[in-house]
């Protein structure tokens, strides 16, 4: 038997210290079969959803499935997000959170089908993600690589507004 996967109950971590904290927990999702989410709303096989208490209601996380019902564009709609298609939850204020690895479906042809059955569980029969460190450069390396490649000698100004975004490293 495979060990139960982590990323359920990272995603439930984040979520409170996004709520405790007072920012707005987001969460970026890969769309697939097994999404059930707003099509108009997906831009290039991906949704970014607000799971925060004030967006949503009756929120839950499970370890397979979080489901919620939100409303866009006025209408309310029912939300069910396999926990496996999840690639990012973050606060919307500052862009802090965690981003997991996720394939697409037409990545993983021989992929096993949700059994839904009368139990009402809803469980792949494959072992579930996996996360990998990514080793740390002292801030003074990394400013004197960007300094090498670039051939500006002042660095772009940050930009004022607009979303924010994450970045992820491979």
């Amino acid at each position: 038997m495979s060990d139960p996967s982590t990323k359920p109950y990272l995603l439930r971590a984040l979520y409170e210290w996004c709520s405790d904290s007072g920012f707005t927990p987001y969460i970026v999702v890969l769309v697939d079969s097994s999404t059930r989410v707003p099509m108009e709303f997906v831009k290039d096989g991906q949704i970014v959803l607000n799971i925060s208490f004030n967006a949503t209601g009756h929120l839950k996380i499970d370890n397979d499935f979080i489901h919620f019902k939100a409303r866009f564009g006025g209408v309310m709609r029912e939300i069910e997000v396999p926990v496996a298609n999840v690639s990012a939850i973050y606060a919307r204020e500052n862009g802090q959170g965690m981003a997991f690895d996720v394939q697409r479906e037409r990545d993983e042809g021989n992929k096993p089908p949700l059994r839904r059955g009368p139990d009402a569980s809803n469980q792949r029969t494959e072992a579930g993600p996996s996360l990998s460190s990514v080793p740390s450069t002292p801030s003074s390396q990394v400013q004197s690589e960007d300094k090498k490649e670039s051939n500006d000698d002042e660095p772009e100004p940050p930009k004022k507004g607009g979303r924010p975004t994450l970045t992820r490293i491979k």
